[in-house]
């Protein structure tokens, strides 16, 4: 069986809006982010083991509200008081997490199958997500992430780069579409590059 993503038949490439007589370099990108694990990882309240001796790929939970830690593979975000949605792109990430989160301590849940992944590249990507999210995005820094909404779609969004600021937007795969539409309807105004 072929796992197919939300965005499989509705994502295109290709400049889009009002992209002309603007530089490519300078427009908002677009992306499907693909191919990667999304586990939630819950700690139990009534457990004994401290959250802080354990380290995930040589990264600690964040125990700060809308923090995330990262290195080139993995990104840690916190989801909510002793939750969070570990992303990947190592194949054994679940079975790493499941090395060091045992059942007695932790709720482990896959979600990879579950979650579409936006990926927002540009220089103004956060007034972009102004038009439609609530946050304050002029506080938000790299590394910060949040749960949300963007027109009525529940979301979780972090920032993982800020030169070029890069978001990346996890939503219920059967929300993807929608959130894919209004996503793109909002960078309109100033066009955008599918890739």
């Amino acid at each position: 069986m072929t796992a197919l993503s939300a965005l499989n038949t509705l994502h295109q490439t290709g400049l889009f809006g009002n992209y002309q007589n603007k530089n490519e370099d300078g427009l908002i990108t677009i992306s499907e982010v693909k191919n990667i694990k999304i586990i939630q990882i819950v700690h139990y309240k009534k457990s004994n083991l401290k959250i802080s001796s354990i380290n995930l790929d040589n990264l600690k939970f964040p125990e700060k509200a809308m923090f995330s830690n990262s290195n080139n593979e993995t990104r840690i975000l916190w989801n909510s008081p002793n939750n969070w949605i570990v992303v990947s792109t190592s194949k054994d990430i679940l079975n790493n997490i499941k090395k060091k989160c045992d059942d007695k301590n932790f709720a482990v849940t896959d979600l990879s199958q579950s979650r579409t992944v936006i990926e927002l590249k540009g220089k103004s990507i956060k007034e972009i997500l102004k038009k439609g999210c609530p946050i304050n995005f002029n506080e938000f820094k790299l590394n910060n992430c949040a749960n949300s909404v963007f027109h009525g779609i529940t979301i979780t969004i972090d920032m993982i780069n800020d030169s070029p600021e890069t978001f990346r937007i996890f939503a219920l795969r059967s929300f993807g579409e929608s959130l894919y539409h209004s996503v793109t309807d909002a960078c309109l105004e100033d066009g955008y590059r599918g890739i």
